[in-house]
């Protein structure tokens, strides 16, 4: 604690400094902030790329001061622009004196331009002989401390803008997402597709199943929806005649956040007339691997752990072969009998709890738990069950899949494509037995959308569509595990919030650096009421069979499929990770438990839960509010460590 109070110390003398720097400047009549522009004839990348033939030349450079080494009469320092960093030389006879003496008082941090001829030092750096250092931008927040840089993952992610300065592959993975935007618009476009730009609010939220943002237009006194797919407009468009559409869009559900999703996300959506299910695996094959080549000039990439070859030419299997492949369970044996197919997917261990007792509820529940995780390499899964697949058509041979595929790259979905159906007739049941579904609760179920039947009852041609996500292909090209390291601003929680569903205010556990004393808060438990104890003793031997222990959260993630649980990665001291999934996701976003300290039950036998082994339990305290359930996940000191036992 006092290191940290002197810490905190250290850094208002800091801040003060700097501020009182800025004001002799100003005072001086030498305020940076006026200065309004600096011409910038080179950047750092070039001056190294085209040295011979800029050596002895005299450039100008602009960037931020990233080192300084010596104070006397010849100073060095690391300026870094947009392309990389370069050494400045500053010696106090080549520059105008006073000059020299007030470069000397820049700090880490500050923008500076910078005046000089192209050389290179007697140790053979490839440098700038400055004659006119210009401070252009005065930096009142030091920078993270160089040798460890900023590496606190969630402040990397709220302070983006730090995170861009200290760390070069921050950086690398945004140019790299810009490139494979840059490379889809130019694919498409050469192929004919045309770029529009649908709604973002609407009456119905469609194309999905996903919980929409709700809105209010105020002139109109209506709700509307942020957008959870842009599919349902850009088929209207088909059916105008554009035959060939893509949109590149942002798109917001309101679900969970974990390392693969983000309420607010980009898409690619792209319809082509006259073409089906065939043509859109093409397309995205296309896409990915030409991607690959251009931006990192190779097929073969390191993704989630895993080599991954990208060479064209893709496997392609049904999904009911795939099943059989992994789990030898013959769906197809038993098309149509929807009892045998629930009993089949459940010998193979597979979950059906909750799910609709159909041959097709049946066959993809056990690829979605069996399967999908072993798709370690590129491959297209075709032949969906129509139960799953509202939008897409029915398979001429088999009227209980679709034309559709979903392609997987180390267990991750990719890519969502159709052969459109087109028939508003059977648009209008599907779309019927979806709103039955949101009227029984199932708020990710469809809309009804008769203007869209309205529009296939005019007639559209055989289509094929497809969709992706441009941040999950962004991960996979900068070979990141994280959804974050690919959204320049990520969502996050609120560090002065409090959690609404649980009361719990947040800020004195996240924001400890604010260091402020605060009076205990006032609550009021008038309200609660809790349940009874338990009149029947439990003797001593028994209790003590049970082994409580302290576990850390290394990961936390929505579970598919479940709208209540989050599944916990835990480290329990014994070296090997634990995993436990906990009904808790209407009280807790996962993003808020990665960290914490907790409290398990670390000897119950396994216990399957949507085909995942959960080994313990996460202890809880429940109580009633105003006939409301109210749930607190036990919390304890992080100084205590993984694995200590509870007497």
């Amino acid at each position: 604690m006092a290191q940290q109070n002197q810490n905190q110390q250290d850094l208002r003398e800091i801040l003060q400094i700097r501020r009182d720097k800025l004001a002799a400047l100003q005072e001086a009549g030498m305020n940076p902030f006026e200065i309004t522009r600096y011409d910038v004839t080179h950047h750092a990348q070039e001056v190294k790329d085209q040295f011979d033939q800029l050596e002895g030349q005299t450039v100008s450079l602009a960037g931020r001061l990233m080192s300084k080494r010596g104070m006397g009469k010849v100073s060095f320092c690391d300026l870094k622009d947009k392309s990389g960093r370069i050494q400045i030389y500053a010696r106090k006879d080549e520059m105008d004196e006073d000059a020299y003496d007030r470069f000397k008082k820049y700090d880490i941090g500050d923008i500076v331009g910078v005046k000089g001829d192209v050389f290179r030092t007697q140790k053979g750096e490839m440098s700038i002989r400055a004659h006119e250092i210009t401070l252009l931008s005065k930096s009142l927040q030091p920078l993270p401390e160089k040798f460890h840089g900023l590496t606190d993952k969630e402040l990397r992610y709220r302070q983006r803008y730090v995170d861009l300065i200290m760390n070069p592959e921050s950086q690398r993975n945004f140019e790299i997402r810009s490139k494979f935007v840059a490379y889809l618009r130019r694919y498409l476009d050469n192929m004919g597709f045309m770029e529009v730009e649908t709604p973002v609010l609407s009456p119905i939220a469609g194309g999905a199943n996903a919980r929409p943002f709700i809105t209010h237009h105020n002139a109109q006194d209506i709700d509307m929806y942020m957008r959870i797919a842009t599919e349902l407009h850009l088929k209207r468009l088909i059916v105008g005649g554009l035959e060939r559409v893509y949109e590149v869009g942002r798109i917001f559900r309101n679900e969970g956040m974990d390392t693969k999703h983000n309420p607010e996300f980009t898409t690619c959506e792209l319809y082509q007339a006259y073409t089906n299910l065939d043509g859109m695996m093409d397309i995205l094959e296309g896409i990915l691997t030409g991607a690959a080549k251009e931006i990192l000039g190779t097929y073969h990439i390191q993704w989630l752990g895993h080599d991954v070859d990208l060479t064209p030419s893709w496997k392609r299997i049904t999904m009911a072969d795939a099943v059989q492949n992994v789990t030898g369970a013959d769906f197809m044996a038993i098309e149509g009998d929807d009892d045998a197919a629930v009993e089949l997917a459940k010998s193979v261990g597979v979950d059906m709890e909750g799910v609709a007792r159909t041959w097709g509820n049946a066959l993809y529940e056990t690829f979605d738990q069996k399967v999908e995780e072993t798709l370690i390499q590129p491959t297209f899964i075709t032949m969906y069950p129509v139960e799953v697949s509202p939008l897409a058509k029915r398979s001429p041979e088999d009227p209980h899949l679709t034309e559709r595929y979903e392609m997987f790259v180390c267990g991750c979905e990719m890519g969502n494509a159709f052969s459109e159906l087109n028939d508003p007739i059977d648009q209008y049941q599907r779309f019927k037995a979806q709103a039955e579904k949101r009227a029984h609760g199932d708020e990710e179920a469809d809309m009804m959308d008769e203007d869209f039947v309205l529009a296939l009852e005019y007639g559209m041609p055989p289509t094929g569509g497809l969709g992706f996500g441009i941040d999950r292909c962004a991960m996979m090209l900068c070979g990141t595990d994280s959804i974050r390291d690919v959204i320049l601003f990520p969502t996050m929680k609120s560090l002065d919030g409090v959690n609404k569903k649980n009361d719990v205010n947040n800020t004195a556990s996240e924001a400890p650096e604010k260091n402020v004393k605060t009076e205990s808060e006032k609550i009021d438990f008038s309200k609660v009421k809790v349940e009874p104890l338990f009149e029947e003793f439990v003797d001593f031997d028994t209790f003590s069979k049970s082994d409580f222990r302290a576990v850390k959260v290394k990961e936390c993630v929505a579970v598919p499929k479940s709208k209540k649980l989050l599944q916990f990665t835990l480290d329990d001291g014994t070296g090997t990770d634990r995993t436990i999934l906990s009904g808790i996701h209407s009280f807790y976003e996962p993003e808020e438990l990665v960290g914490k300290t907790l409290i398990a039950i670390t000897n119950l036998p396994p216990r399957a839960m949507m085909g995942i082994d959960s080994c313990g339990m996460l202890l809880s305290a429940i109580h009633e509010e105003e006939g409301e359930e109210k749930l607190h996940l036990l919390m304890v000191d992080n100084h205590i460590p993984a694995g200590a036992k509870l007497y």
